[in-house]
């Protein structure tokens, strides 16, 4: 990519935050940023045009699932996800490598960040059937649809991704678990290592076949668990990866499990590893406290599925704590979901009115929850990034966050 990819443009004093802008073909993304996941093609329930409208500056689709349904040939033939989704600006995809992993061991997220678990090498959940199975080439593993077998390598991952042609895509890395061993995530560093030289060096040809199509930015994804050592090992070797022409990685995502009471110190420990003049993405994060602790720790983008799906479930966001709209008091309550929110759902629309479409089990309710949610984590980094280039971010950070959990009785 071009040197002018990242650039730093206001920073926390003493600390490894920082404001900034990436540079893509379908425009830029100024962070920090909130990447909202848009799995299959889709943030659900939402039309591409409203999260433009609500702020969203890219979005995040994944290769595993756009791999299955439609298949990446498909992806293409329309143009590429953007023109495929309708969305004009920037797009991620991730490797796959989560959830070919993940659904393989019949693991949800919070159990795999469950570090009181008994640990073991051969991780899978109570009473699931293991779906894929890794070596050192690569991953075998079984579709969640319908049960045919597939293998994703670094080569495949990286063929579907620029398929997919995304501005920004991922390694092909493992993900483990705080279940696993110290010794097995020994191994799963290393092979990470070399799974990224492959993808480095696949991106490289595919790049140089594919030199008419826009430039895609690939950033290599670090690992290590909890284990500050690994973590600072993975990092650093990252770093070290240089393709036939000397380039290394465009950018950096730090991915695997992370206890929550440590994300900003292991957040911290692979920044402090990695260089100032590339962006780092932390994969699937959006809670109000892991926001603010990993900016401050120098992350540079996120993204999580968590607004959409709680919202999904009746959860929405506000400046006093998340509440479950379909609460029998909210029936009678012709106020907005949040009074200080500028999203369309709380100009347009009253918790009596949405508590009354999850009753009814209409589809509308969905919609006008996720807009909110998306909406309020969008602007809420938004924000974030304005507090550092105004040098006021401890106080935004006291102000936001004494509010939320104060008023839920945290």
């Amino acid at each position: 990519m071009d040197q002018q990819f990242f650039t730093v443009e206001a920073e926390l004093p003493g600390r490894r935050g920082r404001a900034g802008v990436i540079r893509t073909p379908h425009g830029e993304i100024r962070t920090p940023a909130f990447i909202a996941v848009g799995t299959q093609a889709t943030v659900k329930a939402v039309l591409p045009e409203t999260m433009r409208e609500l702020g969203a500056q890219a979005v995040l689709a994944n290769a595993y699932h756009l791999y299955l349904q439609p298949g990446p040939d498909v992806v293409a033939a329309a143009g590429g996800l953007g023109a495929f989704m309708n969305w004009p600006g920037p797009t991620f995809t991730d490797s796959g490598g989560f959830q070919v992993l993940s659904l393989g061991a019949g693991f949800r997220k919070v159990l795999a960040m469950d570090a009181n678990r008994v640990q073991a090498d051969d991780v899978i959940a109570k009473g699931k059937e293991r779906l894929a199975v890794v070596d050192d080439d690569g991953v075998t593993f079984r579709s969640h649809l319908n049960g045919t077998t597939h293998r994703f390598t670094p080569e495949v991952s990286i063929g579907i991704q620029h398929q997919l042609g995304a501005d920004i895509i991922f390694a092909f890395d493992e993900l483990t678990t705080l279940v696993n061993t110290r010794g097995y995530q020994e191994d799963s560093v290393r092979r990470t290592h070399r799974w990224a030289e492959r993808c480095l060096a696949e991106h490289r040809k595919l790049s140089l076949e594919n030199h008419e199509k826009p430039p895609q930015a690939l950033f290599g994804v670090v690992q290590g668990a909890q284990y500050e050592d690994l973590r600072r090992q993975a990092a650093r070797e990252l770093t070290e990866i240089l393709d036939e022409d000397g380039r290394g990685f465009d950018g950096y995502g730090i991915g695997g499990a992370l206890e929550k009471q440590n994300l900003a110190t292991i957040v911290g420990w692979v920044t402090s590893e990695l260089p100032d003049d590339k962006p780092r993405h932390l994969l699937g994060i959006s809670e109000l406290d892991d926001l603010f602790a990993a900016v401050e720790a120098g992350a540079d983008t996120f993204d999580c599925v968590s607004p959409s799906r709680v919202a999904r479930n009746a959860a929405v966001y506000s400046a006093t704590g998340r509440y479950n709209i379909t609460g029998s008091r909210y029936r009678r309550d012709f106020t907005p979901i949040d009074a200080e929110c500028d999203c369309y759902t709380c100009a347009h629309y009253t918790r009596g009115y949405i508590h009354h479409l999850f009753k009814a089990k209409e589809m509308l309710a969905s919609t006008l929850c996720t807009i909110h949610n998306e909406r309020f984590v969008v602007r809420l980094v938004d924000q974030i990034r304005a507090s550092i280039v105004a040098g006021n971010f401890d106080e935004l950070r006291e102000h936001v966050l004494g509010r939320y959990y104060a008023a839920r009785g945290q």
